[in-house]
């Protein structure tokens, strides 16, 4: 009888054995990978500073070369809107992230203020997140019951639930204004790079739009990329608003110099 029902499990046609169903789906589940990317501050500091890096400075080149004669002047120009842009965005950097600090500690004084002086009411407001969540009954009571018995897991879960509050990284100020700085410099030497090592106005300006237009669009597609949007979508409209931008200044310059 063994025998047989061996047979019958190595039969071509028939139906797979229960232990060789679960080996296959476990199998199936252990090979699935899911993919995600979750865009840390530091990728989001890197397209602020390039993004401004790359559009800002090859505007400014543009218009002057529709001004100027001489390359030199636009090389000194340029250099000193990338380090005065270089110091301005990092200095942004840090004052929005610092904002964001103390508006997290405020609101965790209060949160914790309103824990030991108010908490049936805080209590009510977990209970209220775990509603929405689908819970009832003794699951909801125990649930409320675990987070409220520790005060600082307390005030995390009313900080991440009842406010949408996380907690910034501790050296997030000074990071972010390292990244966005350095970020916006490497954008900003990109469009001003041919007039450096070209003297022909022209030619420099032609080289400077080429090159621009290629870090546009590569840097417009890696972003997509890494932020999980239409990748091409994002190639194009990175490069549009450069293009837009330069070709702006370039025209002024021009109806300016006569």
């Amino acid at each position: 009888m063994n025998d047989q029902i061996q047979a019958e499990r190595r039969e071509p046609g028939g139906p797979p054995s229960s232990e060789h169903s679960e080996h296959s789906g476990h199998s199936k589940h252990s090979e699935h990978k899911e993919e995600h990317f979750t865009a840390s501050d530091t990728v989001r500091d890197i397209v602020i500073g390039m993004s401004d890096g790359l559009t800002v400075p090859f505007a400014l080149a543009a218009g002057l070369s529709g001004a100027l004669s001489h390359t030199w002047t636009v090389v000194v120009a340029g250099l000193a809107e990338i380090a005065a842009g270089c110091i301005a965005m990092g200095l942004g950097g840090y004052l929005a992230a610092k904002t964001e600090e103390q508006h997290y500690a405020a609101e965790e004084a209060r949160e914790r203020w309103e824990i030991v002086h108010l908490p049936a009411r805080e209590r009510q407001e977990v209970e209220d997140v775990f509603r929405e969540w689908g819970l009832e009954g003794e699951a909801l009571d125990k649930a409320t019951d675990a987070v409220i018995a520790d005060e600082d897991r307390w005030t995390e879960f009313m900080m991440k639930h009842e406010l949408g509050l996380e907690k910034p990284e501790p050296k997030r100020a000074r990071n972010s204004s390292v990244t966005i700085g350095l970020s916006y410099v490497v954008g900003g030497l990109i469009p001003l790079s041919p007039y450096i090592l070209i003297d022909e106005m022209h030619t420099a300006l032609t080289w400077s739009v080429i090159l621009t237009i290629i870090a546009l669009f590569g840097f417009g597609f890696g972003k997509g990329k890494f932020m999980g949007t239409p990748v091409w979508k994002s190639a194009f409209s990175t490069t549009l608003v450069g293009g837009i931008a330069a070709a702006v200044a370039f025209g002024i310059a021009r109806l300016i110099g006569g």
